[in-house]
């Protein structure tokens, strides 16, 4: 298998790249600014000129991409709508474009933040998106052009993703901060009127690649199966540092004033993953506990 990986710098986009290299397939990437840290080939691209990807393509030869590109500062996002929705709407499109036209197999990643958080069980890959910032639009936007570009894509949409980035080694995300602040001795608020569905970007690259080798196809949820607020998640990463949650403070969404509006009920059903896979997505605890080692690095 000739994998291309678009976005190999990201949190997600590096897991992905070293998944697929443990699996002992051909693997390439693209990165936008900064070179990670790999040994494969790697060519910069800016999804600004996607109309371009062709010679990607012709470069490298894949015969699958995943995209992991994105704007994803959902704040910036809603400051610069136009760039949003180019980079996540727009440019998708012409991804998939290039690879259907070229044969290549597309694989496109999108957000719990397409739903408006008006729900009080987790959402199906089948529920209405209803997006209530710009980000979560225009990456809705992202997946209908896929979907108008592709017959029967994989589209597979991520949680409150964390994890360790596989170039620099480095704990990245909500988790890292909050090892930050408890190992510093610093309060610790955490909010207690949003829920989320966690998803670590070593198990989701895993499960995309399991995906990819059965042919799967259509939209599918990639998170844990365990539905909890930050301030529940904050207690698991506690735990795992042998850290007293006793500097775990209860806080609210409206004691952040932040420029786009959050969901605050994202979380996301995985029953058809784990159906497809024939097996259950890990749960927050046994995420953590399976990267506990980089928890305890300072």
């Amino acid at each position: 298998m000739n994998l291309l990986v678009v976005g190999a710098n990201g949190i997600l986009g590096s897991n992905v790249l070293q998944a697929g290299h443990e699996r002992g397939w051909d693997v390439s990437g693209t990165y936008h600014s900064t070179r990670p840290a790999f040994d494969v080939p790697l060519a910069q691209f800016d999804l600004e000129a996607a109309g371009a990807f062709d010679d990607i393509l012709a470069e490298h030869e894949p015969d699958v991409v995943i995209n992991c590109a994105a704007m994803t500062d959902v704040d910036d996002c809603e400051r610069n709508p136009d760039r949003a929705h180019l980079l996540n709407g727009d440019a998708p499109g012409k991804l998939a474009f290039h690879c259907e036209s070229a044969g290549v197999e597309f694989v496109h990643i999108s957000t719990d933040y397409v739903f408006d958080g008006s729900a009080d069980e987790p959402y199906v890959e089948s529920a209405d998106p209803n997006p209530v910032q710009t980000y979560g639009e225009s990456k809705l936007a992202g997946e209908r052009a896929v979907r108008a570009n592709v017959t029967d894509p994989l589209v597979a949409r991520l949680s409150f993703v964390w994890g360790i980035h596989r170039s620099s080694g480095d704990l990245t995300g909500f988790p890292a901060w909050v090892r930050g602040q408890l190992q510093s001795g610093d309060d610790v608020p955490l909010f207690t009127d949003q829920w989320v569905t966690p998803t670590r970007a070593g198990q989701a690259a895993v499960t995309l690649l399991d995906l990819v080798e059965q042919e799967a196809s259509g939209t599918f949820h990639i998170a844990a199966p365990s539905c909890v607020m930050p301030f529940e998640f904050g207690a698991v990463l506690a735990d795992a540092i042998d850290e007293s949650q006793t500097r775990l403070v209860e806080g609210s969404t409206d004691d952040v004033e932040r420029e786009a509006t959050r969901p605050t009920y994202s979380c996301l059903a995985v029953e058809k993953v784990e159906s497809a896979l024939g097996r259950p997505q890990p749960t927050v605890r046994d995420d953590v506990a399976a990267v506990v080692d980089a928890f305890r690095y300072i």
